[in-house]
């Protein structure tokens, strides 16, 4: 959707180990960027999470994380600088530049530990993660790409970056793609149209398995549609939240202040950090769901 928008400039993608293993993710975002006719640079990242192993989601969108359809190879290669480093190095250069995370934290941790300070030069932070007050989609607290790095999550909920959350909650329901919308974006007879819905196809049966529900559920471009226009967001509202990184059974749960009580004396000692640095994210808590879809299909014709 980026690549495609006349609006924005992608200055550099970075891959990290979330949904498949990170050569894997360098060798799908290429083709991606290839499909788009972008020569963008991509930058490989973390090959695990920060202190733990690393569990991909394969039994969600496949093996090779694109429905194991057997695309080709890409004919570019990642660029030699890592991740991390390349993230430090282009918001240096591009001081107010527009960050967009689609999966685990990790790279973002690292470039923080790096340069605490880059987090002020950037302008917005936008997070595909989280189940912020709602169930999770890997267990039932946490959603996949928090869960899967919690420590390096926390690391970028603490750091003072603009993150606006656009947590999994806001890819479901009405903001599914039902059948009839999978028809019309085929229809649009595109090559990127065809490969949107195929490189799906695993996605959307394992989301029937685990929802109920039928369609194509796309978090990834719900973030990226409100990251181009942050006006399709209908209700958002900023609050201290944190990860936790101790319990197994809530690993990776976003835990959002919503009523604002963390500042209650019952409350205070645990959310110290948080209330010393006054760091509080924006949360996106709905969003126009006709407009998301119309960002998308405009960047699939």
């Amino acid at each position: 959707m980026a690549l495609r928008s006349p609006e924005v400039e992608v200055v550099g993608i970075t891959t990290v180990a979330g949904n498949v293993e990170v050569r894997q993710a360098s060798r799908n975002a290429l083709y991606t960027a290839e499909l788009c006719g972008s020569s963008v640079p991509v930058f490989t990242g973390a090959e695990k999470p920060l202190t733990r192993s690393h569990w991909s989601a394969d039994w969600f969108h496949g093996r090779d994380g694109l429905g194991d359809h057997g695309y080709p190879a890409p004919r570019r290669s990642p660029e030699k600088m890592g991740a991390a480093e390349a993230i430090v190095e282009l918001i240096e250069a591009y001081p107010g530049i527009v960050m967009v995370t689609l999966g685990p934290l990790t790279n973002a941790a690292l470039a923080l530990q790096k340069r605490p300070e880059i987090a002020k030069k950037v302008s917005r932070c936008v997070v595909m993660g989280g189940a912020p007050c709602c169930e999770g989609n890997v267990t039932p607290a946490a959603e996949y790409n928090i869960w899967c790095d919690p420590e390096a999550a926390r690391i970028v909920a603490r750091s003072g970056m603009p993150v606006e959350l656009v947590g999994w909650h806001l890819c479901r329901g009405e903001a599914v793609l039902n059948l009839k919308e999978i028809e019309k974006v085929m229809e649009f007879g595109t090559a990127v149209g065809k490969f949107a819905i195929e490189c799906n196809s695993r996605a959307q049966e394992a989301f029937h398995v685990q929802t109920g529900e039928h369609g194509i559920s796309l978090p990834d471009p719900v973030a990226m549609a409100v990251a181009l226009d942050a006006s399709i967001v209908t209700v958002a509202s900023e609050h201290f939240w944190d990860v936790e990184t101790e319990s197994e059974l809530t690993r990776g749960m976003t835990v959002v202040d919503r009523l604002n009580v963390a500042r209650d004396e019952r409350n205070r000692e645990v959310w110290a950090a948080q209330i010393a640095a006054g760091h509080k994210g924006k949360i996106v808590w709905t969003i126009d769901n006709g407009r998301w879809k119309e960002e998308l299909y405009r960047g699939l014709r």
